[in-house]
């Protein structure tokens, strides 16, 4: 059994197989086998051995022809490692006495011997565990033959385990299948993080190591309440873990039956609490958590899932189908929010730091037709319903104005077509960088709604990459620098009597909860399954209190202190005994 600690980034506990996402997508699907298989398993192995050999010898030749003596030696290397009778026999060993299968054997062999070589440091020990890594790879190959394996054929629930999940790639995964997932890299507000709450999906990031610690077709256990994964688990930790799923059941089930209770403070302030999704299938579980509406649809997931741009009718067809299951209640349509680590396989434009490069509102403004075929269906939308739009990353007032004459080009050419919309559509702003945080004031008078965005806005004002787990220690909402920054929007938003809503990962922490009703803020929307625990802490609030914690957190001036003293402050009771443990 091997316990290893990360990131938990989507609650809820995983029991089950995992399946290692390679280059190749490999899973080896038989890990014991019969007695009388030995022999067979034996022979599977040394003529795989055999067949890598003549492949690797093959290959040692050709580059040797082409480029000389000295480079073909390099390949020479895996040769010696292949044929050397250490490493042969511990392989055998493990069929022989572990029953193990010779695929299951080549793995976890080879990848033991990575490991420990890669504890002794050293660049020769590092190119040694490459070499090994390689010869993995062809014997598994050979191996698996026809057996190879991807999620595509796969119809039993596993754990997705991998170096690194893109959004596109996560967005894509058949969620009757892929029950949760761990990845050695990552922080809690990546886009990867973001899809594995909408879906439910128990996942802890940032654990380093995870896919090299493990073999595909193993049991394991992902905690992500508490970031813990544990590979190979003992009979006691399988039956701890078994209950501690039967007691998050539970305490999920008792939120759930007082979902549509109105999330009101003691003393009476209403507090609207909206949704965040990416598709219009998710609606009808936003709406069973309790969701007030949908307060931020992220529309990038319509480019990316398919790899294309959608037209017009595309757009239109998947605002409508919102509209007729919100039944009335409001619908936030974010712009396309693509670029940084949600790029198109058409944009092939290579940038050295994307997430300070062409993304958001300047890609639509790069890309104003493309903007123009949005803003059209989201304007023909809003004769259906109650329709808002929302621009993300606007660093300047320039940008905003921008948009706005696009509008109201896109409204004339509506009208002349005969057209239905809403004339008096909202347009509102994602507040997500210092400058417009800064120019709050400015930005208040030329929109109709802000939204803050938690997650870029702390990683641009502390300079944090929100997706690197080798600093995802210094990505905390709780910094005294982004608490003034929200603040000063909501004030700036308060004094223009426009509305301000937060749809950051902060706005479903309870841990803020007291903070940001105390600076004035009246609606959140957060991902779906965090909505009954936030309209709980909601309910166990009074409002004057909140303006005495908010006004006590402008006075510290260290996060850990402001994290500290905020995690005090959370009604307990309002809890029901679930895991809240801020950022």
């Amino acid at each position: 059994m091997e316990i290893l600690k990360g990131i938990p980034v989507s609650p809820g506990v995983y029991i089950g197989e995992a399946f290692l996402m390679e280059n190749e997508d490999v899973r080896i699907p038989e890990i014991a086998i019969p007695v009388d298989k030995i022999p067979e398993e034996i022979k599977r192995f040394e003529d795989a051995a055999h067949a890598v050999d003549l492949e690797i010898e093959a290959i040692r030749q050709q580059t040797e022809d082409q480029l000389g003596s000295s480079l073909g030696a390099i390949l020479s290397v895996q040769t010696q490692l292949l044929k050397d009778e250490s490493l042969r026999k511990q392989i055998i060993d493990k069929i022989k006495n572990e029953k193990y299968s010779a695929e299951h054997a080549v793995s976890t062999t080879l990848k033991a011997i990575a490991k420990r070589l890669a504890g002794y440091g050293g660049e020769m020990f590092v190119q040694r565990g490459s070499d090994l890594h390689d010869l993995q790879k062809r014997l598994l190959k050979v191996l698996l033959g026809g057996r190879k394996e991807d999620l595509s054929t796969l119809t039993n629930p596993v754990a997705v385990i991998a170096r690194d999940l893109g959004p596109s790639q996560t967005a894509s995964f058949d969620r009757n299948v892929v029950k949760a997932f761990a990845i050695d890299i990552g922080g809690k507000t990546s886009h990867t993080a973001i899809l594995a709450r909408a879906f439910e999906m128990p996942a802890v990031v940032g654990l380093e190591t995870i896919s090299s610690d493990i073999n595909g077709g193993e049991t394991i256990i992902i905690d992500g309440n508490r970031g813990i994964v544990v590979i190979r688990p003992d009979e006691r930790t399988l039956a701890r873990y078994r209950k501690r799923q039967q007691e998050l059941k539970t305490q999920e089930q008792a939120l759930i039956q007082e979902k549509d209770l109105p999330a009101v403070t003691l003393d009476g302030r209403e507090i609207r609490v909206m949704a965040n999704i990416e598709f219009p299938e998710e609606i009808q579980g936003a709406l069973d958590h309790g969701a007030g509406g949908i307060g931020l649809f992220r529309t990038e997931f319509m480019y990316l899932t398919n790899g294309i741009e959608p037209n017009e009718q595309t757009h239109f067809q998947a605002y409508q189908k919102c509209l007729l299951r919100l039944n009335g209640r409001p619908l936030v349509i974010r712009t396309q929010d693509l670029g940084a680590d949600k790029i198109l396989p058409t944009h092939t434009t290579h940038e050295q730091n994307p997430y300070l490069g062409l993304r958001s509102i300047r890609v639509s403004m790069k890309f104003p037709e493309t903007f123009r075929v949005q803003v059209r269906a989201i304007l023909r939308a809003s004769a259906l319903g109650k329709v808002k739009m929302m621009v993300p990353m606007i660093t300047a007032v320039e940008e905003l104005r921008w948009v706005k004459r696009i509008v109201e080009e896109t409204k004339h050419d509506l009208k002349h077509e005969g057209q239905s919309f809403d004339e008096k559509i909202e347009i509102g702003i994602m507040v997500e960088v210092p400058s417009a945080a800064l120019q709050a004031h400015v930005l208040a008078k030329e929109c109709d709604f802000f939204s803050i965005g938690t997650n870029d806005l702390t990683q641009y004002t502390l300079a944090v990459d929100r997706g690197n787990e080798l600093v995802a220690n210094l990505y905390n909402g709780a910094n005294p620098a982004v608490m003034m920054l929200i603040k000063m929007t909501v004030e700036a938003a308060i004094a223009a009597k426009i509305s301000v809503s937060m749809c950051g990962e902060m706005a479903g922490d309870p841990i803020f909860t007291p903070a940001l009703i105390g600076f004035g803020m009246t609606e959140f929307s957060i991902s779906p399954p965090s909505i009954p625990g936030i309209k709980k802490v909601v309910r166990g609030l009074a409002y004057e209190e909140c303006k005495t914690i908010s006004i006590e957190v402008m006075r510290m001036t260290e996060t850990d202190e402001v994290t500290n003293y905020l995690r005090d402050k959370i009604p307990k009771e309002a809890l029901n005994g679930g895991d809240y443990n801020g950022n």
